[in-house]
């Protein structure tokens, strides 16, 4: 029997989860649950520095703690590298992607100062972007990538919290990174790829996404993937407006349970301050 709904939690293992994660996280299961879907688990691991096998085991055993239900078992992105591979083959075959050797220095010196979201690249100024629209060509190991955005084009999606929203490529976001020359793929591709594998027919997650999303909607278009609905969820702040981050850790899940919050007081938490403040504990 097919499921109308599916909707995924997707969590990185480089902390703990705190109570921003758990609001973004229980607004995706009350989602699933009214619409009488199911969710899945992806754990998405592919930073090599950060990524700890204990976090994986806190993060599971957190949202079970609250409260939170998936259904079959856990997607882990460390394991799907070859299918990230395939993805980027045929943006290069096609003609979507260059190669960027830019150092580090290049790119500190770009004159566009970074978004205010903190996941946001800065606009790139196009230092390697080949003349040719259409480049193609063999990948190379050892090689950064990014996409060719359309310059110009306006990329609009109607947002099932925030409304209609438009972004205008090159002036709102550049030419970004899909593959890291220590072979990971980037953020947007792995997760364009593994929201198209798992059949997800809704992304739940923070508003600071939202250009994520544009550009994640560029790189559907370019692999003939479907374009999932999206709700992008406000953002918890704590009390100096900073919007909560694995650093607060006075109000990490695990500190609260171990302080003997229930998960009914954790949920009364962020359900009553879901656009405004929570303060440090």
């Amino acid at each position: 029997m097919s499921v109308a709904y599916i909707g995924r939690l997707a969590p990185s293992p480089t902390g703990l989860l705190h109570l921003g994660h758990a609001a973004t996280f229980w607004t995706a299961y009350e989602r699933s649950q009214a619409r009488g879907g199911v969710l899945r688990l992806r754990n998405e691991d592919l930073d090599p520095h950060r990524s700890r096998a204990e976090f994986v085991a806190a993060m599971l055993e957190d949202l079970q703690w609250l409260g939170i239900e998936w259904s079959r078992a856990v997607v882990t992105q460390s394991e799907r590298l070859p299918e990230y591979q395939k993805a980027l083959d045929r943006l290069l075959e096609e003609g979507w992607v260059y190669p960027c050797r830019c150092s580090r220095r290049d790119l500190a010196q770009m004159t566009q100062a970074p978004h205010e979201n903190h996941d946001e690249e800065p606009v790139y100024p196009g230092i390697c972007r080949p003349a040719q629209e259409r480049l193609g060509g063999a990948f190379e190991p050892g090689t950064n990538y990014r996409f060719r955005v359309p310059e110009g084009a306006a990329i609009e999606f109607e947002d099932g919290n925030l409304g209609p929203q438009r972004f205008t490529a090159g002036r709102d976001f550049g030419d970004f990174l899909v593959w890291r020359k220590d072979g990971v793929p980037s953020y947007q591709l792995a997760c364009v790829v593994d929201d198209a594998a798992m059949a997800i027919t809704e992304v739940v997650r923070g508003r600071d996404l939202l250009q994520s999303t544009a550009r994640q909607l560029l790189l559907q278009r370019a692999l003939g993937l479907p374009a999932p609905a999206y709700f992008h969820t406000s953002l918890l702040v704590d009390a100096n407006g900073v919007r909560l981050a694995k650093r607060h850790d006075a109000l990490a899940l695990r500190t609260l349970r171990e302080r003997g919050c229930s998960p009914e007081e954790v949920r009364a938490m962020f359900s009553a301050n879901r656009t405004g403040v929570i303060a440090q504990a």
